[in-house]
């Protein structure tokens, strides 16, 4: 369970949510601008809220009340970026393990490889970056966030970069393990067919709050905003 209810700036830009989600996917939409990235940098603790609290199965991640902001690296939570984030210069196996530094190394060989495997990414170990198509590398970002054991997950539109065909498998392949995962997953999207997809509870952020939020299916049916009115019309 992870229950957020924070105020964060950058720059002159205002976020304010409030919002509790239990585990599996919970899509995040909006127009450019409307701070869903900084809503994930938020959760992470990359960005710091001005004022608010943030809770992760009962543990306080931030509370300004209480004085409470815990480092990143603390909160257990795992962020892949729009681009992946993978380094260039690693092989798929070691960019897998490059968080697990504090882990023996037999411990760490163990973790690494449970990840690829649990994501079908075995085969790919000793490759490059430079070596994956677009869904592989996006499989590869997402076995090393999971090889952290995060209790929250974090995608900034973990499909935007791909081709329609790579697009179309990888949806499939993230639809189905995100609904195995018993952690919160943040999963922000510009898409119709990958929120429907994808599934599960949406929330739609609008100048900087929360405009909607509600089953994928019942938005979709009965969208409120102009924006989601918008989204919807292109499915």
């Amino acid at each position: 369970m992870l229950d957020a209810r924070l105020e964060l700036r950058r720059g002159s830009f205002r976020l304010s949510v409030d919002f509790s989600v239990g585990t599996g996917p919970v899509l995040v939409t909006g127009p450019n601008g409307a701070g869903k990235t900084t809503l994930l940098l938020g959760v992470l603790g990359a960005v710091r809220p001005t004022s608010g609290r943030l809770v992760l199965f009962g543990e306080v991640l931030f509370d300004s009340a209480a004085h409470v902001s815990l480092p990143v690296e603390e909160r257990h939570v795992a962020y892949v970026p729009q681009d992946s984030g993978l380094f260039p210069h690693l092989s798929v196996r070691d960019n897998v393990g490059f968080g697990l530094f504090r882990l023996a190394p037999d411990a760490r060989a163990a973790r690494v490889e449970a990840a690829l495997a649990q994501l079908g990414a075995t085969a790919l170990a000793e490759r490059r970056p430079s070596n994956l198509s677009g869904g592989e590398r996006q499989r590869v970002a997402l076995a090393r966030a999971l090889a952290m054991k995060p209790r929250a997950l974090l995608l900034d539109e973990p499909l935007a970069s791909l081709d329609a065909p790579s697009r179309v498998r990888f949806r499939d392949f993230l639809a189905e393990h995100l609904r195995r995962l018993d952690v919160p997953a943040l999963v922000v999207t510009h898409e119709p067919e990958d929120a429907r997809v994808l599934g599960g509870e949406m929330l739609v952020l609008e100048a900087g709050h929360v405009a909607e939020r509600g089953h994928v299916e019942a938005l979709r049916e009965s969208p409120v905003s102009a924006f989601s009115r918008a989204f919807w019309a292109q499915s």
